[in-house]
């Protein structure tokens, strides 16, 4: 993890950003499928990953390490960085700054097995925007992980995505109706009355519905 960002100061408004899956080889099975639409939404997770660093808001970098046991983070970059096509181009994208931070996860939450809780509760984080690959497997198991320990997960529709457009779809309305999760059409609308350095205050919480 990064030890800057004004000395691990707690979150801005309990706001952090997680990024999914984003570094990566694509070498996995599916890769194929997933990579052009993860290409697609690159660009605007970097726009929101910035504006997050400009406003102060952490933001944690999630990955599977793929069973490489032996491996760090910082090596899973340099070989995503080293690859051809536009798993690179992704990374370079994707590329962490000095005072981002990072959890490598062994299964499809950011939860499980990882000191990301942990993370979360020194940063003083509430409201957790969740961004990356893919919508409908680690992003969602990671929004019910994040409501299981009382969390605010945020999940922008324009910055995930999954094997295709129909599945990403019924994602989100799962999450909107089922699950009552904040899951704004642009990741824009999250600062829409926050400038720069500003701490808005954490929306009241929804309950998921149980019918």
């Amino acid at each position: 993890m990064s030890a800057g960002r004004e000395a691990d100061a707690p979150a801005p408004g309990g706001l952090a950003l997680v990024i999914i899956d984003m570094i990566s080889g694509w070498d996995f099975p599916d890769a194929e499928h997933l990579l052009p639409h993860a290409q697609r939404v690159a660009t605007e997770i970097a726009g929101l990953a910035q504006a997050c660093r400009d406003r102060g808001v952490p933001v944690i970098y999630a990955n599977d390490n793929r069973g490489r046991w032996r491996s760090d983070f910082r090596t899973l970059v340099e070989h995503a960085l080293g690859q051809d096509g536009p798993g690179a181009e992704i990374a370079r994208l994707m590329r962490p700054q000095e005072h981002d931070y990072f959890v490598l996860k062994p299964k499809h939450s950011i939860f499980h097995g990882t000191p990301m809780p942990f993370l979360l509760q020194h940063l003083k984080v509430q409201r957790l925007v969740l961004a990356g690959v893919s919508s409908d497997q680690c992003v969602l198991m990671s929004v019910s992980d994040a409501r299981m320990r009382e969390l605010d997960p945020i999940v922008p529709a324009d910055c995930s995505a999954s094997q295709g457009d129909a599945r990403h779809q019924v994602l989100l309305q799962q999450l909107r109706e089922t699950w009552k999760v904040e899951a704004p059409d642009t990741w824009r609308a999250i600062f829409e009355d926050a400038a720069p350095s500003s701490s808005p205050e954490p929306p009241p919480r929804q309950e998921p519905s149980n019918d």
